[in-house]
């Protein structure tokens, strides 16, 4: 098995675990260096960013993230995206930490507004997690003028939301646009009247798996 390179994000870990393991390999005694080696080992697999290759079909709604979908419900947009009132098709996708956490656009557009929310760290496949927890909110404007959602949202022991756009950014469906570490979730709400192609507990390959059809 060939492992993917790792996100730019997980540098400082691997950074600091190979000190550890470099300390303690010379000072400290041999459980520092296998205990240094062991979390580089780890973050070299949680961090690590495969190439994806996004069907090249127009209009589809591609995963943003790898996981498990754990909602397709209805419900309202983030307020702060300023999206209106009328409640659309959220498909949530949880991510482990066995799952490669980069997240990627759903779709060809340009953002039109990013948002972030503090909040608590849930466990982030509770359907109340959408509310309550830390997220971060992106808005992109399609070539028809209709909108999507995508959320990053933490988890119970994620702590840090990375999000690598910016407002005016032009995506392509599969472009990467952020991380989240260690444990979190993502949501996306499809514009209203479009239906979903997949079920709750599918598993979803970020960047691949079809969500919906926009001409459909």
């Amino acid at each position: 098995m060939v492992m993917a390179p790792p996100h730019p994000a997980g540098k400082p870990f691997l950074i600091g675990g190979g000190v550890a393991a470099l300390v303690g390999l010379l000072f400290l005694g041999t459980w520092l260096f296998w205990l240094g080696l062991a979390f580089v080992a780890f973050c070299l697999y949680f961090f690590r960013d495969p190439e994806r290759v996004a069907p090249p079909r127009p209009g589809l709604v591609i995963a943003p993230a790898d996981g498990r979908v754990v909602h397709v419900q209805t419900a309202v947009p983030p307020e702060e995206l300023g999206l209106g009132p009328e409640p659309r098709t959220r498909i949530a996708i949880f991510l482990s930490v066995l799952d490669v956490h980069v997240n990627r656009s759903p779709v060809d557009g340009v953002v039109t507004r990013i948002a972030y929310h503090a909040g608590a760290f849930l466990n982030a496949s509770l359907d109340k997690a959408s509310e309550l927890n830390e997220r971060n909110a992106m808005a992109i404007r399609l070539a028809d003028g209709r909108d999507i959602a995508v959320v990053q949202i933490a988890g119970l022991i994620a702590r840090r939301i990375l999000c690598d756009a910016k407002q005016g950014d032009m995506l392509r469906a599969g472009d990467r646009f952020g991380i989240i570490r260690f444990g979190s979730r993502t949501d996306v709400y499809l514009p209203e009247g479009v239906r979903p192609l997949v079920l709750e507990g599918q598993t979803m390959i970020g960047g691949e798996t079809v969500l919906a059809d926009l001409r459909a």
